[in-house]
């Protein structure tokens, strides 16, 4: 899933990577420790965690 606002940029070797935004928002703490430790479970970022969620919540209410 490519992010529109990504910028591909060059490190030095030469080979191109994506660069991202910030996205901030509040969260509890709890939240947040959940979140972590279910992203760690499955063997994905917080990052991917997220883009799945919000690809699926974006799926199921454009029905």
């Amino acid at each position: 899933m490519a992010d529109k606002d990504a910028v591909i940029i060059s490190d030095q070797s030469g080979v191109g990577t994506e660069k991202g935004i910030s996205l901030n928002f509040k969260v509890t703490a709890e939240f947040k420790k959940e979140f972590k430790g279910f992203a760690v479970a499955q063997g994905i970022s917080m990052t991917d965690l997220l883009k799945e969620g919000f690809a699926l919540s974006r799926k199921n209410r454009q029905k």
